[in-house]
C-alpha cells in the first residue's frame, strides 16, 4: 500500500502546483486561481499535462476524490499530496478564490 501524504491548506505555498479534480460545475462555482483543472475521470487521458518531477497538491470538495487521485498518481511515479478538507477547508481558511460564472466564488 502506498503511503499518502495529507497536507492542510495552510501548508500550500504561493506558486504551488494545485490540481483540482472536481467536476466542471464545481470548478465554475469557485476555484483556486492558477490551479490546473482536470476532473477525476479525465485524468488517465490527461495525465501528461502534469510534470512527474513537480510536486502537485490535489484538491477536490472535501478530500475523498483527491485522496484516490493521489493514490493513482503516486502509483504512477508522481509526487502528489492530498489536500485535507479540500475546497471546503480552503474556503473556511479564507483563502482567495475565483469563479467562472460571474458570481461570488463558493464551493459546491
Amino acid at each position: 500500500m502506498t503511503e499518502i501524504e495529507n497536507v492542510d491548506v495552510e501548508s500550500i505555498g504561493a506558486g504551488a502546483k494545485v490540481l483540482d479534480v472536481r467536476e466542471d460545475y464545481e470548478w465554475e462555482a469557485g476555484h483556486i486561481e492558477g490551479a490546473l483543472h482536470i476532473p477525476m475521470n479525465d485524468l488517465p487521458e490527461r495525465v501528461e499535462e502534469l510534470d512527474p518531477d513537480e510536486d502537485v497538491y490535489v484538491i477536490c470538495r472535501s478530500g475523498g476524490r483527491s485522496f484516490r487521485v493521489v493514490q493513482w498518481l503516486v502509483g504512477n511515479g508522481y509526487t502528489a499530496m492530498n489536500v485535507s478538507g479540500g475546497m471546503g477547508a480552503w474556503l473556511e481558511a479564507g483563502k482567495p478564490m475565483v469563479a467562472d460564472n460571474g458570481q461570488e466564488p463558493t464551493v459546491k
